[in-house]
């Protein structure tokens, strides 16, 4: 199994990034499962049809009784497992507290060993690292980070204190930065300001992904672009992407999908 945290400023296009993802993973043959670390509760969106699914903190502050797995983890396209962390009510609690509160209950119900994903991919807020945001990096959670980002200062600003947050917990076992994903804005000379941030954080970019309508067309309909556009250009992309973040996974997956 591998675990991979993807982090981003709100609105930089990183639930749209990870649902395609996650898409592209589970039509390689790979058992998928998509955590969203978004007080907002929308990552998995685009994997159900565009519609909401109970959080884990709403399950845990509704249910009278025991809590089991099937509250928690939500089937959507081609068996993806969908969780929603959720957040606290508006105006009270804290939502880095909220994660902390989903990823335990997760893990005492042993959600991991249960579904005995291939990849698991935490979506995650990536304007304030602390407390429940940096939850995913920690040991036992995360083997890597991605972050994605775009030309824009604030999101080139995120990206950097992702970057230090990482840094931080060197030599902890905790994980490791895999590399930028530039999700491109058409800012002028986009690629070499995130080449620049890359370089300055020591690492690199290690995927792009156009300006394409196709995103927001299969989003209109709750789809991602590789269910509602499978034979695009865009849909082929995201393919290359996964076939990066698929590195290490299962070799004998890997095998029988070479074989093919």
């Amino acid at each position: 199994m591998k675990k991979i945290a993807i982090y981003g400023k709100g609105g930089i296009g990183k639930s749209t990034t990870v649902s395609n993802l996650s898409a592209a993973l589970s039509m390689e043959g790979f058992k998928v499962m998509q955590i969203g670390c978004d007080p907002k509760a929308d990552s998995t969106r685009n994997l159900t049809g565009g519609r909401s699914i109970r959080t884990v903190l709403d399950v845990l502050r509704e249910k009278k009784g025991p809590v089991v797995l099937e509250d928690l983890v939500t089937p959507g396209f081609n068996g993806i497992l969908c969780v929603e962390a959720g957040g606290p009510t508006p105006g009270i609690g804290c939502a880095g507290r909220g994660i902390i509160a989903a990823f335990e209950k997760l893990g005492e119900l042993e959600a991991y060993e249960t579904y005995r994903p291939d990849v698991v991919l935490y979506d995650v807020l990536g304007d304030v690292v602390c407390g429940g945001f940096a939850m995913p990096m920690r040991e036992g959670y995360a083997d890597e980070v991605i972050i994605v980002s775009s030309g824009e200062m604030m999101a080139l600003y995120a990206a950097h204190n992702i970057a230090q947050a990482i840094k931080n917990f060197a030599g902890r076992s905790y994980a490791s930065l895999g590399g930028i994903i530039l999700n491109r804005r058409n800012v002028e000379h986009e690629r070499a300001l995130v080449e620049q941030a890359a370089r300055e954080i020591g690492t690199g970019i290690i995927g792009e992904i156009p300006r394409c309508s196709l995103v927001q067309d299969a989003e209109a309909e709750g789809k991602t672009v590789l269910e509602k556009f499978p034979a695009s250009e865009m849909s082929g992309i995201y393919r290359s992407l996964a076939s990066l973040v698929a590195t290490n996974l299962s070799t004998d997956k890997l095998s029988v999908q070479e074989a093919s």
